[in-house]
């Protein structure tokens, strides 16, 4: 057991491996840790204080805000703007992006998140999660976050992750140099390196979609689902769908599969948001060994025009990835 290693240490021990390392994206991964806790915290006794149900409100997609979105949203801002190395923050719950104040303007990072991914599922108790994309700036140092800060392709990450609030919460992140993953010790309140050198499987058996949809999906889509459901497939598929982004995207990422949200007759482009969720999750699962595509390019070369824009999403095993291509391109 001596090899036991923190979050906080593995991201010291890290941040040796870039050149130009100056400690701000450690204090920025920290800041993510200690608002990861804080939420869980909440999210672990939900059923037993006044958070759980709706806000009253919707967020800018015109979903009805749950009360704990109204509270990951705010302890992850104010954890981000505490550490001054983030200049500005988008997420899916606000209208426009969030310019921190003058003391964070030499921040050298943007952070954009879904503070709390699957929160229609609270209610009932399913695992929910939050997803988060970190950039560098190109606007100047010095001066306020601008637009042109987040509506960067996500090649240009500099780190993406995951937190699952599930049997166990874990969080999952990537700066470029593979995927590790962390469990928290409920006892402890710390997180633990559980999953070091994540990878994902390069075949699996499981494909995740809401079927539902079947009506409306495009010619190929259809086929590629006929395809799994046929009895003659020498190794047969399983479909497994929990409605829960994290939850399916973490499965299959351990078990090996592939997630659709495709685009349907009713959302021709989609549902799932690029840059809060399309984005990080397509970045984890390239450094894993999987693929992500929107159906007809590489999900992370996709050039954003709006903070809110959204994308069909085909994410996970590589060798899954390119057979659901090979059915939707043509």
């Amino acid at each position: 057991m001596n090899d036991i290693k923190t979050l906080g240490e593995f991201i010291i021990e890290r941040q040796k491996e870039f050149n130009d390392a100056d400690g701000n994206l450690s204090k920025l991964l920290s800041s993510i840790k200690l608002a990861t806790k804080i939420v869980n915290r909440e999210v672990s006794k939900a059923g037993l204080v006044d958070i759980l149900g709706t806000a009253g409100e919707e967020n800018i997609q015109g979903e009805e805000q749950q009360k704990l979105d109204v509270f990951a949203n705010s302890r992850f801002i104010e954890a981000l703007r505490t550490r001054k190395v983030v200049c500005g923050v988008a997420s899916e719950e606000n209208d426009d992006f969030i310019a921190f104040d003058k003391d964070c303007y030499d921040g050298k990072y943007v952070v954009l998140m879904d503070p709390l991914d699957g929160s229609s599922n609270i209610d009932v108790n399913v695992s929910i999660g939050t997803i988060f994309s970190v950039y560098k700036r190109v606007s100047p140092i010095g001066g306020p976050v601008q637009l042109e800060d987040f509506l960067q392709p996500g090649i240009n990450q500099v780190a993406a992750g995951y937190v699952l609030y599930g049997s166990s919460t874990m969080l999952v992140y990537t700066t470029g140099c593979g995927v590790n993953g962390f469990t928290i010790d409920p006892s402890l309140g710390t997180l633990y390196l559980s999953h070091p050198n994540m990878t994902a499987p390069k075949e699996g058996k499981i494909y995740s979609v809401n079927e539902a949809n079947y009506n409306s999906f495009t010619p190929g889509l259809k086929e590629y689902i006929n395809y799994c459901r046929d009895s003659e497939v020498k190794k047969p598929y399983t479909a497994r769908y929990i409605g829960s982004l994290i939850a399916d995207f973490h499965r299959n990422l351990v078990k090996g599969g592939v997630y659709m949200y495709p685009q349907t007759a009713s959302a021709p482009n989609g549902k799932l948001r690029l840059l809060y969720e399309s984005n990080p999750l397509a970045f984890i699962i390239e450094q894993a060994g999987g693929k992500a595509s929107d159906g007809k390019q590489r999900i992370m070369e996709i050039e954003p025009t709006e903070l809110h824009q959204r994308s069909p999403l085909i994410i996970g095993s590589a060798n899954m990835v390119d057979k659901v291509l090979s059915y939707t391109k043509n």
